[in-house]
């Protein structure tokens, strides 16, 4: 089984120093690199887990290489770390070695022989520790997920419950990373005849077909306990609606909106409709970018109404469009329509319809006028108008297509 190593830096150059000496020793070793200044402390409750050996670099966010070992062995079966600094710099390491660090070695000019030394016994150690700690009744409690045990996701607590599903926030082994893990509650033989199963299913095979940065990551999918599970990409920055307590800038929310236009076209372009386009549907990544999530209700195109009863009402309906309030067939042009409220919410703070009812609501996608964005926003109305247009042949017809109205307008307000 290939080593699997983490390196955490915030050097490219050091990082790919430390992957030469690594795969010499191993050519199949996996390392993943983690950049420090980027991307903050390592998440609460992650272990590492899944890692053999920890390659920390002192350097870390100007000089706090020390403050992150404490925090790291501090944590729970956490692997053995090998800690590097300056050669001239005696003092850190002999503070690295007794906070813990199997060895503190030269940064400048690695002793090859001597890593690579460290890195066997290392990851030999972690093996065994790890082997005894798998067969224990701590690791057995870990496991569990409610009634299900699912090896290899460690149990961190519980986000959500739904009427077919839990949610958790999971540590990941296999992706050596935190995950959000989606457990169905019911067996399949029993919630196949209603076709929650094969949507379960369909959710990760659709979205495991696609690599793009603004499309959630499917990490694994399974059965445990004769529960079916997923697990998938964790954003601890929370969803959009976080960003939309106050109406937003124009150009700020038209760049989100290209960014979920793009994993749209990606979606569309393997067939795959989203059918619940909502804020809470739209990811924040620590980058500052979004990604799109939960395919639930996605559909394949291809495999016309298998899954879903005629006139079977699937979605969120403020941000339903007309024919998808209405049981009608979708289409690309109905996630636009979604799109098209979401950044109407976006620009005013409100929803373009409200009503005291649901039928109220579906009845004013409808039936009532265009909304209105208001003053200094009219530049925003054309592009508006033509996503929540009645009619479908009336809106963009494509991805692309939107995708170019979009950038233009970005373009004109930018230079504004």
């Amino acid at each position: 089984m290939q080593p699997r190593i983490l390196t955490i830096t915030d050097h490219p150059d050091f990082a790919s120093l430390l992957e030469h000496h690594v795969t010499t020793v191993w050519s199949d070793a996996e390392l993943r690199p983690y950049e420090a200044a980027r991307r903050g402390m390592l998440p609460e409750g992650f272990t590492a887990a899944g890692y053999d050996a920890v390659l920390l670099d002192h350097q870390l966010e100007g000089g706090l290489g020390l403050r992150w070992l404490g925090d790291l062995l501090q944590r729970s079966n956490f692997p053995p770390v090998l800690y590097f600094s300056a050669a001239s710099d005696v003092v850190t390491a002999a503070q690295a070695r007794e906070a813990g660090a199997v060895e503190c070695l030269a940064r400048e000019r690695i002793d090859h022989r001597r890593l690579a030394e460290l890195l066997r016994s290392s990851v030999d150690d972690r093996r065994r520790k790890m082997h005894l700690w798998r067969t224990s009744p701590e690791a057995d409690l870990a496991y569990r997920f409610g009634s299900v045990r699912i090896r290899g996701h460690r149990f961190l607590k519980q986000l959500a419950a739904g009427g077919h599903s839990q949610v958790f926030l999971a540590e990941s082994e296999k992706a050596g990373e935190l995950v959000v893990l989606k457990v169905f509650r019911e067996v399949p033989d029993k919630v196949e005849a209603h076709g929650t199963f094969n949507r379960f299913l369909q959710e990760y095979e659709l979205v495991s077909q696609i690599r793009h940065p603004n499309v959630v990551r499917i990490y694994d999918l399974g059965i445990a306990d004769d529960h079916a599970y997923i697990a998938m990409e964790y954003f601890p920055g929370g969803d959009l609606r976080s960003m939309m307590r106050d109406a937003m800038p124009v150009v700020p929310a038209l760049r989100i909106v290209a960014q979920i236009v793009g994993a749209l076209e990606a979606i569309h372009g393997v067939g795959v409709l989203h059918r619940d386009l909502k804020p809470g549907n739209v990811m924040l990544q620590a980058d500052g970018t979004v990604a799109l999530i939960d395919f639930g209700l996605a559909k394949v195109l291809a495999l016309e109404s298998e899954m879903t009863d005629t006139g079977q009402i699937f979605g969120t309906p403020y941000y339903m469009s007309p024919e998808q309030g209405h049981g009608e067939d979708v289409d690309a042009r109905s996630d636009f329509y979604s799109l098209g409220v979401i950044l109407f919410e976006m620009l005013t703070r409100r929803k373009p319809y409200n009503a005291r009812s649901v039928m109220g609501v579906i009845y004013l996608h409808r039936n009532g006028p265009l909304p209105s964005l208001g003053p200094g926003l009219e530049i925003c109305e054309p592009l508006l108008h033509r996503l929540l247009a009645k009619k479908r042949e009336d809106r963009f017809q494509s991805a692309a297509e939107f995708g170019a109205a979009l950038d233009a307008l970005i373009v004109s307000q930018a230079g504004a």
